[in-house]
């Protein structure tokens, strides 16, 4: 299956996501993780499949681990019927322990992908390993959650933020100082060392701040500085970049924004200051939206047209960088208010993940003329 299959299906799996949980029709746990596994975790795995092997310089990958992201999805949907109650409640556990043995054939692939590279290979692939290394570790939650119930508390809260923090954050990190350089149209000479160095550090604090939230607070908190730290020194380093008029530049840099505020928030609640479900919802709009629309605006008309460069690629992607900036801003500004606590904070993010899901639309259907 082709990542522009995944490319697509991912913003709708969030749309259908943030109407759910919004509207009260599901819990907002339960909602946003049909946009993650029917959604956003195939999509990684897809993207992770076309990108490794441009960084370990290998050819496609082989069948069987081509169908990965598909089996993915797959399992997810097997998931979500089952915490519904569509399905007996065992099957939940089942897809968990199934897809956790997809993302270890994904990481060995990933290994050995790197170990037979001409030369070294570029650090992106560490940060994908790292990853599903924390997709892993987030996993054994699920069954656990079922037999031990007295757990619940600190299960939960490892499982959340190692795939947030650490299934989406690194993943976007590792790729983000590559993306970006290439919207602007710019070499970055600084982002392979950047990678290099930072990968183990802001790995590290990933698990820590999980380990801490789970049974330990405080060193939630020192953990969450370390990463906030790592994010403000990326944006720091984005500086000599300059800026650009470019739609997907200012989604790609308002993400790396929403991170901080996500992690700014994650302090408030470690310091009980702030609410937990507020922080994950503050994750979704200002972070995950603006990373999505900003990643998919530049790679999605290089995955539906590759190869040279065509008038097709640059309408596809002129029609979904339009309006970026202030789309960007309206993501920032939900993000702002939510931290504030404002009433009806979301309705900036969710106006401007509209506005991208129209934008995205209008590309689908004016194929023809483009071509």
């Amino acid at each position: 299956m082709k990542v522009v299959h995944f490319a697509l299906t991912a913003p709708l799996a969030v749309l259908l996501a943030l109407v759910l949980g919004l509207s009260g029709t599901l819990a907002l746990p339960l909602a946003l993780h049909v946009g993650l596994l029917l959604g956003v975790l195939p999509l990684i795995f897809a993207a992770m499949l076309h990108f490794v092997p441009v960084l370990t310089r290998s050819g496609s990958p082989a069948p069987w681990v081509a169908r990965i992201p598909l089996l993915a999805q797959g399992l997810g949907a097997l998931a979500l019927a089952s915490w519904l109650g569509w399905l007996p409640a065992p099957l939940l556990g089942l897809a968990a322990v199934l897809i956790a043995g997809l993302a270890l054939g994904l990481l060995v692939w990933m290994r050995q992908r790197a170990r037979r590279c001409l030369g070294r290979p570029h650090p992106g692939w560490r940060w994908y390993a790292a990853a599903l290394a924390c997709l892993l570790l987030a996993l054994p939650a699920v069954p656990l959650l079922q037999w031990q119930p007295a757990w619940f508390g600190p299960l939960r809260l490892w499982h959340l933020h190692l795939n947030t923090l650490g299934v989406i954050g690194l993943a976007a990190l590792g790729t983000l100082p590559v993306l970006l350089p290439t919207a602007l149209g710019r070499p970055d000479p600084g982002a392979a060392p950047w990678l290099q160095q930072a990968w183990r550090w802001i790995g590290s604090g990933v698990l820590l701040l999980a380990l801490g939230a789970a049974l330990w607070p405080p060193l939630a908190g020192a953990a969450g500085l370390v990463l906030l730290a790592g994010v403000l020194h990326l944006g720091r380093h984005w500086q000599r970049l300059g800026l650009s008029r470019d739609g997907a530049v200012w989604l790609l840099l308002a993400a790396l924004a929403g991170l901080a505020l996500a992690l700014l928030q994650g302090l408030a609640h470690a310091a009980g200051r702030a609410s937990g479900q507020q922080g994950l919802l503050l994750f979704v709009l200002a972070f995950l939206l603006p990373l999505l629309s900003g990643a998919l605006a530049q790679l999605l008309p290089v995955w539906r047209f590759p190869g040279p460069a065509t008038p097709a690629r640059a309408a596809w992607r002129a029609g979904l960088v339009a309006g970026g900036a202030f789309r960007a801003g309206l993501f920032l500004l939900g993000g702002g208010l939510l931290l504030l606590e404002a009433p009806w904070a979301v309705l900036p993010a969710a106006l401007a993940w509209l506005l991208f899901l129209l934008a995205l639309c209008k590309v689908i259907v004016g194929r023809g003329s483009a071509r």
